[in-house]
């Protein structure tokens, strides 16, 4: 397994992790404690934004927040409580970037806690991408954007001002989509998500 090694320059990118979801489709399973190799899945997506060289991590909650902090070992994570969970990604969104603020980080690498097909070597490429504070790139799956996302600080205003509902940044990135570098990592991870009953196949 090929990771990045934690630099001067990658600690200044904040991994954030949204984990706030309930799995309404999965008979309200929140997506953060479902199992993968024994363990909740919080814990891998929070171990690859670590393998992959992001310098510190905060991670948004939300779904039995408390039953997540209990039962999930994040020793050294920010954990964020974000209260309008059920209002859908975009408020996870804007609570993790507001989390990061005066924190010293220049840029956020965002993921989902519900891709575990996204590994380490994803987000190294994707952090690769980072020069500083107007950075803006995205993984890429047959050209396709994905997830993780990289954010530069100069970003984090327009996007907490955009993102709503469950469409995260996605009206951001279209309307920046000239300057959005997508990084291809087609060939080194699988963009599923976790959202149906079919789709826990996918957990070991």
């Amino acid at each position: 397994m090929t990771t990045r090694e934690t630099t001067g320059e990658t600690r200044a990118v904040a991994g954030l992790l949204l984990a706030a979801g309930g799995g309404r489709r999965l008979g309200g399973r929140p997506k953060a404690l479902l199992p993968h190799h024994g363990r909740p899945l919080v814990e891998h997506a929070v171990r690859t934004l670590r393998e992959g060289g992001c310098g510190s991590v905060h991670v948004v909650l939300g779904a039995r927040a408390g039953d997540v902090r209990a039962r999930a070992a994040l020793p050294g994570c920010v954990l964020v409580d974000n209260p309008d969970w059920e209002q859908g990604m975009g408020s996870s969104l804007r609570a993790g970037l507001a989390s990061l603020a005066g924190t010293g980080a220049r840029a956020a690498l965002v993921s989902l806690v519900d891709q575990p097909g996204i590994g380490p070597e994803a987000v190294a490429r994707v952090l690769a991408a980072y020069e500083g504070e107007e950075s803006l790139a995205s993984a890429a799956y047959d050209g396709v954007r994905g997830h993780p996302v990289l954010f530069g600080a100069a970003h984090w205003a327009g996007i907490a001002a955009t993102a709503t509902g469950d469409r995260g940044a996605r009206a951001y990135l279209k309307e920046h989509r000239t300057t959005l570098a997508l990084v291809e990592c087609g060939d080194v991870a699988r963009p599923f998500d976790i959202d149906t009953e079919a789709d826990l196949t996918h957990l070991e």
